[in-house]
């Protein structure tokens, strides 16, 4: 239980952390609890230091359970691994190794080069806190989600409808919105609907970033920022502006561009209770199959969420 507190101290954090993951630590002692701690950027100290502060000297001897592999190279503080060997832990148990190729490993290296004896978890849910962040750091590019309103036969357009699915899907889109460091869609659907893109009616700590892939030009008036290179030339060129999650909300041409290409990592699918009976489909024809991994259900309003890894973090 204590690594799932570290995950949900972790959380805190959310927005907070700037281009940095989200990191939660827990200090326990004889079965006490006796410190915690959340990293947020502005205040500089790492989740692990301040657990360790606030166990003072009950760290010694204690176990440490962090959601990601402690850091061992200076950066605006001292080396996290280091700190934990001062305190005296006899024990840690890590969420997530670190995904950095620069220094995967090294954090948890040191503390068993001073004997302190360490479990790396390698759990899901420590890694799926920090997709985006994972994505970024190991790729050099965004983490990316496809997102698609369907009926049960797989269709995206309903004869007579605007909308595909609830009203309950339609807000926790914007909630995705809200989340996502940008939002894009294709130049079909811009051309098509002349899309805003941004998260309405929910709370958001700031709007994602708007695009458009492909050849111009947009809409008069239109505040989406068109990107029309080479799809992981673009992605690439976010990153280093610090994208690190992306949600795709374009029609079957985008999606199967995307997925052609290998850059999708995430699909989320809301089916709706509807058959279509005619009219494009989700997705184009692809050149191979794609296994998905962690699939998982569950139902919004009248409708059905779907979510699957094509890369897990």
């Amino acid at each position: 239980m204590s690594l799932e507190r570290a995950l949900a101290l972790a959380e805190r954090g959310r927005g907070k952390v700037g281009d940095h993951p989200l990191v939660g630590a827990v200090v326990v002692r004889d079965g006490e609890t006796v410190g915690e701690g959340w990293y947020e950027y502005d205040e500089v100290d790492h989740a692990e230091t301040k657990a360790l502060a606030q166990a003072g000297g009950r760290a010694r001897g204690a176990t440490l359970y962090v959601t990601l592999e402690p850091c061992s190279h200076h950066g605006r503080t001292p080396p996290c691994a280091d700190a934990v060997v001062a305190a005296g832990v006899a024990r840690v148990v890590v969420g997530s190794g670190d995904p950095n190729p620069k220094v995967d490993g090294r954090g948890i290296a040191r503390l068993r080069e001073a004997g302190i004896d360490v479990e790396l978890v390698d759990s899901f849910e420590a890694r799926r806190q920090n997709e985006g962040w994972r994505t970024w750091v190991r790729l050099g590019r965004p983490f990316v989600a496809y997102k698609a309103a369907v009926t049960l036969d797989g269709r995206v357009t309903v004869p007579g409808s605007r909308w595909i699915s609830g009203e309950k899907s339609r807000r926790h889109v914007h909630e995705l919105r809200a989340d996502a460091d940008a939002v894009a869609v294709g130049m079909g659907t811009v051309r098509a609907d002349d899309p805003r893109l941004d998260a309405r009616g929910v709370e958001a700590l700031r709007q994602p970033r708007r695009l458009a892939f492909g050849r111009g030009p947009l809409p008069a008036g239109s505040e989406l920022e068109l990107r029309s290179g080479q799809l992981e030339d673009e992605l690439h060129a976010l990153a280093a502006d610090g994208v690190q999650t992306l949600l795709l909300e374009g029609g079957p041409t985008l999606a199967t561009a995307f997925l052609e290409a290998d850059l999708v990592d995430k699909l989320l699918l809301f089916v709706a209770p509807t058959l279509s009976g005619s009219g494009p489909r989700f997705l184009g024809d692809l050149a191979a199959s794609r296994p998905l991994s962690r699939l998982e259900a569950r139902p919004i309003g009248e409708d059905v969420l779907l979510s699957a890894y094509v890369h897990e973090p």
